[in-house]
């Protein structure tokens, strides 16, 4: 019996287990730092296999990690659980219809994320079990991706750092390697205190919050055009002081996320964000604090890594789709617009794009396409500072499905995702088993590691003083 045929089957014995794990976790949305349910569902599950579980790590209530095995290599897989607020959605809908009206939902898909890599983890347990290979196969459950950057905190408290190899996934709409550099991101809350007074009768003896966040919201706009063009600035307003325009607003607060390509760019950008607000403050009377959310380092990528996972990727091939799920996909693709599924067809090779055009679900891989940069941000960077990372995709929903979408929280719990879940779990399984066996890859990919960082160490964004929020 072939390599990936063993560890196929491995998976396929207990994929209903697995999606069962999935739509649990999907059915419990919850936010970040505030994970319970699920994170204790994938602990008590990878307990159940035999693995030991160490809980609220890292100062971490919803953080664990779950090892099996003893000694080198150690190989590292990351999963995730968190949900979004607002995206509560029905599953199997091609219309919004929310479960609970602002209610959360897995809008990116880490109900999948955090069950395609347990099951990864645990192919690889029994892999060792058969086979007798020597080794640690370590699962981390990680909280807060989406805000708060639970992996960050795992690694100041070093965690990782015997870790010789980390890998990851995502659900997305194309089965690919995520062979990125991301952005480093810093995440602060801003909040204004002022005065309130009646608005008619006294307004002279009150100092508006909200006027404040206006400012700052204001002068932030004009560093747009002063700061390096990869970086990003994006904010929300938390708190607007209430619904009586007849008050002057004595509190608000404003939420910012703040991007640039390196580590260093984004403590500068927001030392010029801290600044502004400090003179929103100044203009208008009020007081303001800036609180740390949550931050995340620039991604290192790993073309060792890439290539070797692709050659699994390929070797697994895509799942079997049927004709429900083509359907289901085609009529998702219907609620999109038609700059949703172009943009899904921007990265892809020429003849790649061609192929993809009048399909509903990539059901096909295409050739491996380098590295390339991408906007976004994760807290996988701060793993990749400190171990070798690398990290797959599978279509788990229809092209040109825009993530963070209720059509996305739609699809999570369907076929189709639990399908990539799957093929997510099996590439992994093989890529962890494969640098197992295989000093050299190890080696390599250490070798490439050290190159690319080019002497500098990692360095924290989370200031020294800030612990884990409790939620």
């Amino acid at each position: 019996m072939g390599f990936h045929e063993t560890i196929s089957n491995f998976i396929e014995q207990k994929k209903d287990k697995y999606i069962e794990l999935s739509d649990r976790i999907w059915s419990c949305p919850e936010l970040y730092f505030a994970e319970h349910r699920s994170s204790e569902i994938l602990a008590g599950a990878l307990e159940e296999e035999g693995f030991e579980v160490q809980r609220k790590v890292a100062g971490l209530e919803t953080g664990f990690v779950a090892s099996y095995g003893g000694g080198k290599p150690v190989i590292a897989v990351l999963g995730e659980f968190d949900a979004l607020a607002g995206l509560s959605q029905e599953k199997g809908l091609t219309k919004h219809h929310p479960l609970e009206v602002g209610g959360n939902g897995h809008g990116c898909g880490h109900n999948l994320l955090g069950t395609g890599s347990l099951a990864a983890a645990v192919a690889v347990k029994a892999y060792m079990e058969e086979t007798g290979l020597k080794g640690t196969i370590r699962y981390y459950g990680c909280p807060a991706e989406e805000n708060g950057s639970g992996k960050a905190y795992m690694v100041r408290a070093g965690l990782f750092e015997d870790v010789d190899l980390a890998f990851s996934w995502h659900p997305m709409t194309k089965p690919s390697v995520w062979h990125v550099s991301t952005l480093a991101n810093y995440a602060v809350r801003f909040r204004f205190e002022g005065k309130s007074a009646h608005a008619a009768a006294a307004p002279h003896l009150g100092r508006s919050a909200l006027d404040a966040v206006e400012l700052m919201n204001m002068g932030v706009n004009y560093l747009r055009e002063h700061m390096v063009p990869e970086a990003r600035i994006h904010y929300a307003i938390t708190d607007a002081g209430g619904a009586s325009p007849n008050v002057v607003q004595a509190n608000a607060e404003v939420l910012y996320f703040i991007r640039a390509t390196k580590k260093q760019q984004v403590k500068e950008l927001t030392e010029r964000v801290n600044n502004i607000a400090k003179g929103a403050a100044l203009m208008t009377g009020t007081s303001v604090e800036g609180v740390f959310e949550g931050a995340a380092s620039d991604l290192v990528p790993n073309s060792v890594l890439a290539e070797t996972m692709y050659r699994h990727l390929s070797a697994i091939g895509v799942p079997s789709y049927d004709e429900q799920d083509y359907r289901f996909a085609e009529e998702i693709q219907a609620t999109l617009s038609r700059e949703d599924i172009e943009a899904d067809l921007t990265g892809p090779d020429r003849e790649t794009a061609k192929k993809l055009k009048d399909k509903a679900i990539a059901d096909f891989i295409a050739p491996f396409a380098g590295e390339a940069a991408m906007a976004g941000s994760t807290d996988v960077g701060d793993v990749s500072w400190v171990v070798p990372t690398t990290q797959c995709l599978t279509a788990c929903f229809a092209l040109g499905t825009p993530l963070h979408t209720w059509q996305v929280v739609s699809q999570g719990a369907m076929p189709i995702a639990h399908k990539g879940m799957l093929q997510a779990a099996k590439v992994i399984a093989c890529t962890a088993i494969d640098a197992m066996e295989n000093q050299e890859v190890i080696e390599n990919a250490t070798l490439e590691w050290k190159e690319r960082l080019n002497g500098e160490s990692y360095i924290s964004l989370i200031p020294d003083d800030k612990t884990s929020p409790k939620r």
